[in-house]
């Protein structure tokens, strides 16, 4: 389980490696086979990827702010309203994705 940035960096670099080989495989192969290369990854694989990540920020983002608002909530330091607020604005991430998508 991913308790801090601490974490998850070494997965992202990782990932960002395997990207970078990926992505280089397939300049190589384009540019071999004449087609003057093109685009690495498809448009809407980008958008999936794109939303993907936003889904998993946003949800990483909840974790610890939901955990605060409830313990807010039990001490009675803040309302209700204020707790669904703090709790609901990561997901304007995710919808801002979506938006990006459509437009």
């Amino acid at each position: 389980m991913i308790e801090s940035a601490a974490d998850i960096a070494p997965v992202v670099a990782q990932g960002l490696a395997d990207s970078a080989t990926v992505l280089q495989g397939n300049e190589s192969a384009a540019g071999a086979a004449g087609n003057g290369g093109g685009p690495a990854i498809e448009q809407g694989a980008a958008a999936a990827l794109g939303i993907g990540l936003a889904a998993i920020g946003a949800g990483y983002a909840e974790r610890g702010i939901g955990a605060a608002a409830v313990g807010a909530l039990a001490e009675d330091s803040i309302s209700t309203g204020i707790g669904i607020v703090l709790t609901v604005l990561p997901e304007t991430l995710v919808i801002f994705a979506l938006v990006a998508l459509f437009v």
